[in-house]
């Protein structure tokens, strides 16, 4: 995968219930807007919220709907869950699955490096690494990325550290192996591409995807200075959507901007009228930085 998607948010409608034709809708009005591929049940996903039944179902309309390539994630804190849910992934026409690192109990190194290579062999579609510390406090060594590289079917990682120096040594360990890497968070997507970064998965290409689109082409077109300010100018967004406001506050911005996004599912909560008067505003300092992308 390279380029730039969403870990695509999961539409419900009020009872909480799936909005399988707003998720329709939804892939639609992202791909109008230049996303390179489309990741459900992501983080953004709600996916931890969601039965096994309804990730499987989710995973289903976004590929019968899709016309760019989808990464499913699949990844469960045991390998037999992580492989149906893969299996099933690859049956209904993904074409690659992000497998978050085993959470809830606590995995050295090796462990986790025995799983994945397990995983890998046994999986029908390609596997992405997946290492996101805020949630799982578990991350993946860039030695053990590197090793990991060389396994045939393990294509690629989305490392969600947050850490540029992180995201360089992990780089370097992988330069020599067919292996995409791509960064989770949007308020460094310019510095992560400069740093030999091959895309992105992030909540930012849910609200602004032709904001992530101008970023990734300008870095295609040798400019990463241009690629970096238009990262600058989106920072605050996606603070907002991530770190202030989270889920419900993500896809109250994507309403606001006319994406069908739905609700968020319990136990999310509304965000208040404070809440909504301050992303109101960062909407709005958005819209007039929009001339720039």
């Amino acid at each position: 995968m390279h380029g730039t998607g969403p870990p695509l948010v999961t539409p419900f409608d009020a009872d909480g219930a799936l909005d399988e034709a707003a998720l329709r809708d939804l892939v639609g009005w992202v791909e109008s807007r230049g996303v390179d591929f489309l990741v459900p049940c992501g983080s953004n996903s709600e996916a931890e919220l969601m039965t096994a039944e309804e990730r499987a179902r989710t995973i289903e309309v976004v590929a019968d709907e899709a016309s760019v390539p989808v990464l499913a994630g699949t990844g469960s804190p045991g390998k037999r869950e992580t492989l149906a849910a893969t299996e099933s992934a690859a049956d209904v026409g993904a074409d690659a699955a992000l497998v978050v690192t085993p959470f809830y109990y606590g995995h050295d190194q090796a462990t986790l490096e025995a799983y994945y290579r397990e995983v890998a062999d046994e999986s029908p579609i390609p596997v992405y690494l997946y290492s996101v510390p805020v949630f799982t406090d578990t991350g993946l060594d860039p030695e053990t990325v590197g090793r990991l590289a060389e396994h045939p079917n393990v294509a690629g990682m989305k490392d969600s550290s947050g850490d540029i120096a992180a995201f360089q040594r992990i780089r370097e360990r992988t330069a020599d192996a067919d292996f995409d890497l791509m960064v989770g968070s949007g308020g460094v997507l310019g510095q992560a591409l400069a740093a030999g970064g091959t895309g992105g998965v992030l909540a930012l290409a849910n609200i602004a995807p032709e904001a992530t689109t101008a970023i990734y082409g300008a870095h295609e077109a040798g400019d990463d200075g241009r690629a970096r300010e238009l990262t600058a100018a989106c920072v605050d967004l996606d603070h907002s959507v991530t770190g202030e406001y989270g889920i419900p506050g993500l896809k109250y911005a994507m309403r606001q901007r006319g994406a069908p996004a739905g609700h968020a599912r319990s136990p999310h909560r509304p965000i208040d009228d404070e809440a909504r008067a301050a992303l109101d505003d960062r909407l709005a300092e958005f819209e007039e930085l929009r001339a720039e992308f």
